[in-house]
């Protein structure tokens, strides 16, 4: 099976996200974070569905500390949609497939 949801580091950050010509959505997650884990296959799923129109990213919070910190990331799972390098809408918590696919659609 294939990876929609590429991780991301810190350094790729700027060009990957902030330089897209496409909105994306970048899910900050732990490995240790059950709730991050519950909405993983739902990111992926996501990542599937618009990999044409977005760009779907998780960075892995314990590696990678400037980005979350940057953007005031608190808790996880914590997805945030960037377009034209602007943070647009911010998902806290634990939500269905369906939810992270309309904050995508209303950007794409």
């Amino acid at each position: 099976m294939a990876d929609f949801a590429r991780a991301i580091t810190d350094a790729e950050f700027e060009s990957d996200v902030l330089g897209s010509d496409k909105p994306v959505l970048v899910d900050f997650w732990a490995e240790w974070c059950a709730p991050c884990r519950m909405i993983g296959p739902s990111v992926e799923a996501v990542a599937e569905d618009f990999q044409d129109k977005a760009g779907v990213f998780k960075m892995n919070v314990d590696e990678n500390m400037n980005v979350p910190q940057r953007y005031g990331v608190r808790g996880i799972p914590t997805l945030i949609l960037f377009k034209n390098g602007e943070e647009q809408e911010r998902i806290v918590g634990a939500v269905s497939k369906e939810a992270i696919a309309q904050v995508i659609e209303k950007h794409v």
